[in-house]
């Protein structure tokens, strides 16, 4: 027996230390660290300062904002009010149409030839590009229109301006002086009719841009 007590000794006391060392890792894991409470409420803080709904909206503007607005106006004589209502109704569905795109499309109604070329030398004060509709001027395929009205809208800086003459046609003044003629058919085409076929195929070039199947 006297030989043995010290073995029992020592046993007893090593399971002592070990239930003393687990008791003490125990009891410090159930409690945070500080340095760790301090990051998570520094996390909360930021968080806090920058809520997702916040961070969410400012992406939707960024985006809306880089999705520029191009303004196409349409300068005509006559009044909006004299044509026939089936007109009115095929322009306003290509209107409608072009709504979820970024053009936004515009016709300007002038009383008299006169008051048609000092608003169109106004806009041409402002830097927009202008393009006349004239018999004279060059045809081409929907597909070059496309591209030009596109290009001109980069030289006009998101500015466009079409013109149409009104019965006697287009005035002489603006006939030359460097911008852009155009002619949408070697028919010939009242100048109300001529706003819808131009209107169409605005929308046409908008959708051969996209690539949808509109245009086959």
């Amino acid at each position: 027996m006297l030989n043995r007590w010290p073995l029992f000794v020592m046993l007893h006391l090593i399971c002592h230390y070990v239930t003393c060392i687990t008791a003490f890792c125990v009891s410090h894991s159930s409690q945070p660290s500080t340095s760790s409470s301090q990051a998570s409420r520094k996390s909360s803080s930021f968080m806090g300062t920058y809520p997702s709904t916040t961070i969410c909206t400012r992406q939707r503007n960024n985006s809306h904002s880089m999705r520029m607005v191009m303004d196409v106006n349409i300068r005509i004589v006559g009044r909006k009010n004299g044509g026939e209502k089936w007109l009115e109704s095929s322009y306003s569905t290509y209107e409608t149409r072009l709504k979820p795109t970024n053009l936004k499309v515009t016709t300007l109604w002038h009383k008299s030839d006169d008051d048609l070329v000092k608003a169109v030398q106004g806009d041409e004060s402002k830097n927009h590009k202008v393009v006349v509709l004239d018999p004279l001027g060059k045809m081409c395929t929907s597909e070059k229109f496309s591209d030009d009205m596109y290009r001109w809208l980069e030289e006009g800086g998101s500015r466009l301006t079409f013109v149409i003459g009104g019965a006697e046609g287009l005035p002489e003044e603006l006939r030359g002086g460097g911008r852009g003629m155009l002619s949408l058919s070697s028919l010939t085409f009242t100048h109300q009719f001529a706003r819808i076929l131009l209107m169409e195929q605005i929308y046409r070039a908008s959708e051969i841009r996209r690539g949808s199947g509109y245009h086959k």
